[in-house]
This record gives structure tokens, sequence and C-alpha cells, in this order.
């Protein structure tokens, strides 16, 4: 009787064990894509989406690179005040530089980027086209302070979360001159509110 219930101990323990690698949320060694140096990871997910972020971050920063140089072409042409017209040639010649090295690594990576303006860059271009003075001022300064702190935000994700070795690089370089780009906007935004206030005051 006594060996028989050892027995029924000894396959209720082996039963447990057997069961453990998968218990408590842990994956097996017979899960897909299990990775024994890292329990709980798998080498499938994670590789794909961070590849796939890599290629979407050249595409919307080339994209958003244009937009910058066409609407800086704009500002120096219609700008009213002399901070404007001198701001957007500084992004003309800024983006057009930057848009040079993305479109050199997306092709030394292999990665198709866009030519030309989609429907939702290209109608924000007109719509600014269509307005003239302190009014073309205001919402094209208003513009490039929300775009840049899109752009320092993305290009800041990229340079510490990226896995391609060389967009992380690129995005690394060009973080300090969109984080320029921000501050002057935002200076003339003050200055914009500011004279704005002084005028009412009078």
């Amino acid at each position: 009787m006594r060996k028989t219930l050892l027995a029924g101990v000894a396959f209720v323990t082996g039963m447990a064990f057997a069961q453990a690698p998968g218990s408590m949320g842990q994956p097996s060694r017979t899960t897909p894509g299990y990775n024994p140096n890292q329990p709980g990871l798998t080498n499938d997910t994670t590789q794909t989406k961070v590849k796939t972020d890599d290629k979407k971050f050249l595409q919307d920063a080339v994209m958003g690179g244009m937009a910058e140089v066409a609407m800086g072409k704009l500002a120096a042409e219609k700008g009213s005040s002399d901070a404007v017209k001198q701001y957007g040639q500084k992004m003309v010649d800024d983006h057009t530089k930057a848009n040079d090295e993305l479109k050199q690594v997306a092709s030394a990576q292999s990665i198709t980027i866009p030519d030309t303006l989609d429907s939702r860059h290209q109608s924000r271009i007109d719509k600014l086209s269509k307005l003239s003075g302190p009014a073309f001022d205001k919402a094209y300064v208003k513009a490039q302070v929300k775009d840049h702190e899109e752009d320092v935000r993305a290009f800041r994700d990229e340079a510490q979360n990226g896995n391609n070795a060389a967009v992380k690089d690129l995005a690394n370089k060009t973080l300090p001159t969109l984080q320029e780009h921000l501050t002057m906007a935002k200076d003339l935004s003050k200055g914009k509110t500011e004279s704005n206030t002084a005028d009412r005051s009078q």
C-alpha cells in the first residue's frame, strides 16, 4: 500500500514539473518565436514592428521636409515681416539639406520614399498660399510651432528607439537643428503676440 501511494505522489509531482515552463504566463520552449535568452519575449513580433517604424519614420520625415521647404518658400516671398521672411528662407535651406541626407540613407537601405506631397500636406500649403500680410505670418508661425514640436518628438524617438543604426544616427544628427527651428518659431510666435498686445493697448 505504501509503495502505491509513493508512486502516485511521484506521478502527480512529475506532471506539475512537466507543465511548469508554460505556467504563470511564461512561454515554453515549444512556443513559436520563444527566445531562451529573454523569457516572455518572442523573436518575431518585436523585430518586425521596429523595422516597420524605421521605414515609416523615413517616409514621414521626407514628406514633412518637402512640406517645410514649400511653406518656407511661401514665407520668404509672402511674409510681411523680415523675421518671418528670414525664418522661411532658413527652413528652405535647412530642410533641403536634411531631405537630401534622408534620401541618401533611404536609398542605401532600399526604402522607397515619396517624391511629391500627398493631398493632406498640399492642402495645407494651398490654404496658406491664399493668405497675405499679418494673417499669413500668424498662420505660418503657428503651423511651424506645431510641426516642429511633432518633428522633434519623432526624431528623438527614432534616435533613442530605432533599430537601423544609419537611420538612428541621422535622426540624432538632425535633432539639434529641429530643436533650433522650434525655438525660433516659438520666439516668432511670442514676438507676434507681444506686438499684437502692444497694438491693442494703444
